[in-house]
C-alpha cells in the first residue's frame, strides 16, 4: 500500500505541474519525513521549482498545498520548513486496506528475465564463498517473482576449464588412478571433499617443477578436444561434483532450471557463429605485431573510443582468442550471452539432470537430448551473479554486444556485483591454520581454493544444524525427533541466508562461526522468533492468524482504526502499521538498486518494532474489546508482513523457536 500511495502522490503532483505551471517533471522525488509526526512522506519539488520559476520555494510550495485539491488516500497535505510540502496519508483507510489484504494491482516487466547465479567450477566442494552468491542470486529470483517476473535460473558450468583439468591432473597423475577407480570415487556419498583435498594437493605439486605444471596444458587441451579417455574422465567428475553442489544448495532451499556447460557451448560450435558474427561486425580483429601478435582482440572496456581498431594501444587489446587458437574465457561467455538474448540463431539439447524433493525439474545441456524440454533463452534482461573481481570481463561482454550494434540488449545486462567473503583471523585459527602476527592483527583473512583454506558449504550449514539443534532440544522435549530435526533445519537455513544477506554487496564479509551462529541481535532466528510470538498470541486467543480479518470480514471498524492510531498514543503503533505497509516497496527497491539488504534490514526492523510493540501492549489482556480487537489486527498484519518479506529471503518460519 505504501508503494501504491508514493505512485498516486507523485502522478498527482505531476498532474498539476503540468496544468498549472506548464512544467513537465519526468521524476517526482519523495522523501521520508524524519518523524512520523511529521507526516509520511515529503516533496522537496518546490526547490528544484525555484530557479525555473523564478519565485522562493515557500511561495511555490504554498501554491501547490492550496491548489491541488483532495488526493484519494490522503488526509492532507502541509507546508513545512523553507519550502517542503509533507503529505499526510489516512491511517485508518489505509490500516482498513492493509488488513483487509487489499492489493493493488502489480506492474509486471515485460517478457522473461535470466538470473544466472552460484557458477560454481565442478572441481570441489562449494564454500562459503560460493553460498554468498547462491543466496545473493536465489533471493534476487524471489524479489523479482514477488514483484510478478517471469524468471529463468540458470547455473552456468565451467566444464572444461583448468580448474577441472587440474582435478583430472591429479587423478592421473598423482593418484594414478585407473578410469574403473575413478569411476568408484565419484560415486562416494561427498567425492566434492576428496577432490578438495586433491586440487590443494595439485597446486603444490606443479610448484615442483616445470615438467609437472606441462600436464596441465596437456589434459586441459584433450578435455577442450573432447571425444577422449581423458574428456570423459573429466566429464565423469565435474558432473559428480555437479551433482553434489546441487545438492548442497538444496539443503539452503536453493534451486536452478536449467544448467547450460561450456563443453556444449565449444561441441554445438557456438563460438564459431559468435566469431563470425564478431569479426564481420568489426567487433574483433587480427594482430599481426607486438606481443598479442597472431591473436584475435578486441577493445577493452574504457579504452579509447576514437582512436582506430587497429591503432589501439596493446593495453587497450583484450584478447579473445589465443595466437594458438584456444579460446578464451570471455570469448565463450560472448557467445553464450548472444544465445542468451537469442541472437546467436543455436540452441543447447536439453535433458532433465536433477530431480528436487519438491518435484521440481532441473535440465542440463547436452548435444542432443530430450524432444519435449521447457524453452530457454531468448530472455529480455539478464542479471548476472559474479563477484566484483570479475567486472573486467563482464564488461567486454557488454562491450562485444554494443560493438555488434545490440544495445538495448546491452542495456538491460547487469553485472550483479559483490565482494568476496573471508575468515576473521579467530575463524581462521578455529580452522587450524597458522597464523603471522601479522594475520592476527588482519581484518580478515582471504581463503584460497588451491590450498585448501576455507569453510566447505556443507560444513557450515551443518555446525549451524547442529548448533541449533542443541537449543530446540533444550526448549522443546516435548516434539519428536523429526520435529525437532525439523524446526532445527529451518533455523540454520534462516540464520545462515540472513547472515549473507544482511550485509550490502560492496562490503567484504569477515565469516566468523560465533557471528553467523548466534541467535541474538542482527539476525534470521531474531526475525523467526518475532513470528512465532506473533503466532502464539493468536494461538493463546484461540484464534487462527491466517483467517483473522480475511477476505475484508477484518473485525475491526474504520471508525475504530481511526480513533487508535489518530490519538496521541496512537503515533507509535502506526509506526508499526506504516512499516507493515512497506513490504512491495522495499521488494521494489531491492530489485532497482540490486541490493537485497534492503529486505534484510526491513525484516529486522520490523520485528523490532513488533517486539517493542508487544512489551508495551498488554494484549490478550486487554478490558476494551474494541481496543483488544485492532492489537490482535495489527499482530495479524504484522505476522503476514513478517512472514512475506521472509519468504522473500528464503527463509520460512518454524512452529517452535
Amino acid at each position: 500500500m505504501y508503494r501504491h500511495l508514493h505512485r498516486r502522490l507523485a502522478q498527482h503532483v505531476r498532474d498539476f505541474l503540468r496544468q498549472n505551471y506548464g512544467v513537465d517533471l519526468p521524476s517526482i522525488v519523495i522523501e521520508q519525513p524524519p518523524k512520523v509526526e511529521m507526516g509520511e512522506y515529503a516533496l522537496p519539488l518546490a526547490f528544484e521549482l525555484a530557479k525555473r520559476l523564478r519565485q522562493p520555494p515557500r511561495k511555490i510550495a504554498e501554491e501547490i498545498v492550496a491548489g491541488i485539491g483532495p488526493i484519494e488516500g490522503f488526509a492532507k497535505l502541509e507546508l513545512a520548513g523553507a519550502g517542503y510540502i509533507n503529505a499526510r496519508v489516512n491511517r485508518a483507510a489505509l490500516a482498513a486496506s492493509l488488513a483487509a489484504r487489499e492489493e493493488p494491482p502489480r506492474e509486471v516487466r515485460p517478457g522473461k528475465i535470466l538470473v544466472e547465479h552460484s557458477s560454481i567450477n565442478p572441481n570441489k566442494a562449494a564454500h562459503i564463498g560460493h553460498l554468498r552468491n547462491a543466496i545473493l542470486g536465489d533471493t534476487f529470483v524471489r524479489l523479482l517473482e514477488y514483484a510478478g517476473s517471469q524468471v529463468d535460473v540458470q547455473n552456468y558450468i565451467d566444464n572444461t576449464g583448468v580448474q577441472v583439468a587440474d582435478v583430472v591432473v591429479g587423478f592421473l597423475h598423482l593418484d594414478k588412478k585407473s578410469r574403473a577407480e575413478i569411476e568408484q570415487l565419484t560415486r562416494q556419498p561427498r567425492v566434492d571433499y576428496y577432490c578438495w583435498d586433491l586440487y590443494a594437493r595439485v597446486s603444490e605439486w606443479y610448484g615442483e617443477s616445470n615438467e609437472n605444471l606441462k600436464r596441465r596444458a596437456e589434459v586441459l587441451h584433450a578435455i577442450e578436444e573432447g571425444n577422449n579417455q581423458t574428456a570423459a574422465i573429466a566429464d565423469m567428475i565435474s558432473v559428480a561434483v555437479l551433482r553434489r553442489h546441487l545438492e548442497t544448495m538444496d539443503r539452503a532451499d536453493i534451486e536452478y532450471d536449467f544448467l547450460p556447460r561450456e563443453s556444449e557451448i565449444l561441441q554445438l560450435h557456438f563460438w564459431d557463429a559468435a566469431f563470425e558474427k564478431l569479426k564481420t561486425g568489426g567487433v574483433l580483429f587480427h594482430q599481426t605485431e607486438g606481443k598479442n601478435k597472431g591473436c584475435w582482440v578486441m577493445r577493452r572496456a574504457g579504452a579509447n573510443s576514437t582512436a582506430e581498431t587497429a591503432e589501439l594501444a596493446e593495453e587497450d587489446q583484450k584478447v579473445i582468442v589465443r595466437s594458438n587458437g584456444t579460446v578464451g574465457y570471455v570469448g565463450k561467455d560472448i557467445a553464450y550471452h548472444l544465445w542468451k538474448f537469442g541472437l546467436l540463431g543455436r540452441d543447447f539439447g536439453y535433458r532433465k539432470f536433477y530431480r528436487y524433493p519438491n518435484g521440481h525439474p532441473c535440465w542440463i545441456s547436452t548435444t542432443d537430448g530430450e524432444p519435449d524440454h521447457p524453452h530457454f533463452g531468448e530472455v529480455s534482461e539478464i542479471y548476472n551473479v559474479i563477484d566484483a573481481r570479475q567486472a573486467e570481463a563482464q564488461n567486454a561482454v557488454i562491450e562485444a554486444l554494443r560493438g555488434l550494434g545490440y544495445n538495448q540488449q546491452a542495456d538491460h545486462y547487469t553485472h550483479f556485483s559483490y565482494e568476496m567473503v573471508a575468515l576473521t583471523p579467530r575463524c581462521a585459527a578455529e580452522l587450524g591454520y597458522q597464523l603471522s602476527e601479522e594475520d592476527k592483527t588482519r581484518t580478515y583473512i582471504e581463503v584460497s581454493g588451491r590450498k585448501g583454506f576455507g569453510v566447505k558449504a556443507d560444513d557450515l550449514i551443518d555446525s549451524l544444524i547442529a548448533s541449533a539443534r542443541k537449543e530446540v532440544d533444550a526448549r522443546h522435549e516435548q516434539l519428536s525427533d523429526r520435529e525437532r530435526a525439523s524446526v532445527a533445519n529451518q533455523i540454520a537455513v534462516g540464520a545462515l541466508r540472513y547472515f549473507m544477506l544482511k550485509y550490502t554487496k560492496p562490503s567484504v564479509i569477515a565469516f566468523d562461526f560465533k557471528d553467523a551462529l548466534s541467535f541474538e541481535g542482527e539476525t534470521g532466528p531474531y526475525v523467526q522468533y518475532a513470528v512465532v510470538r506473533a503466532t502464539n498470541i493468536f494461538r493463546k486467543a484461540g484464534l487462527d492468524p491466517e483467517t483473522f480479518g480475511k477476505d475484508g470480514a477484518c473485525p475491526v471498524s474504520i471508525e475504530d482504526f481511526g480513533k487508535f492510531l489518530n490519538d496521541d498514543s496512537g503515533t507509535e503503533i502506526w509506526e508499526l502499521w506504516l512499516a507493515a505497509s512497506k513490504t512491495s516497496y522495499i521488494v521494489e527497491q531491492s530489485i532497482a538498486t540490486t541490493e537485497p539488504a534492503y529486505a534484510a534490514k526491513h525484516a529486522f526492523q520490523l520485528a523490532q518494532w513488533f517486539n517493542n510493540f508487544y512489551h508495551r501492549h498488554h494484549i490478550l489482556t486487554e478490558p476494551d474489546d474494541a481496543r483488544k480487537k485492532f492489537l490482535l489486527a495489527t499482530v495479524a498484519v504484522v505476522r503476514r508482513e513478517l512472514i512475506r518479506v521472509l519468504a522473500c529471503m528464503g527463509i520460512s518460519v518454524p512452529p517452535v523457536m
